[in-house]
């Protein structure tokens, strides 16, 4: 099972790993959290993230799928220079469908988590048509049987 490391601006990564645990509320030792602040350099977020990513089980090489805001930005540079092909996998563009799919499928090789989570991003973005609010009573003036109670 690999654990998530959201690399942020602040502070995105800490709000997405609240509304991981609203839904996930176990998924706590699963999901780490690193806000980026301005002005920090890929480097010094790279050691920060390097210390949250050895806060897993002593002596045991983990897997890490790092999941960053935008690509070419500090916290996706940093997270590039973590990667590793066999245990660091990043993916760049991270949101909250993307984020829950890849909780959702937690006990999924590191691979398949990559999958899961460019497939939860992508499914979760979409353009909606304008609609009446759902759930709302509508009054129909041309409804016969509602004709009673207009004036």
């Amino acid at each position: 099972m690999a654990a998530v490391l959201i690399v942020a601006h602040a502070p995105l990564a800490s709000a997405l790993k609240a509304v991981a645990a609203h839904v996930y509320a176990d998924c706590g030792h699963a999901v780490e959290a690193l806000d980026v602040q301005p002005g920090a350099s890929p480097e010094t977020v790279r050691d920060e993230a390097r210390a949250l990513m050895r806060r897993g089980e002593p002596g045991r090489e983990a897997d890490w799928l790092v999941l960053t805001d935008v690509f070419g930005a500090t916290p996706c540079n940093a997270a590039l220079m973590l990667s590793d092909p066999l245990h660091v996998r990043v993916v760049s563009g991270v949101n909250v469908p993307m984020l829950w799919r890849t909780l959702c499928y937690a006990d999924e090789t590191l691979e398949a988590l990559v999958t899961r989570a460019v497939g939860g991003a992508t499914q979760g973005v979409m353009q909606l048509a304008p609609a009446r609010p759902q759930n709302q009573a509508t009054t129909f003036a041309r409804d016969p049987l509602h004709h009673h109670h207009q004036q």
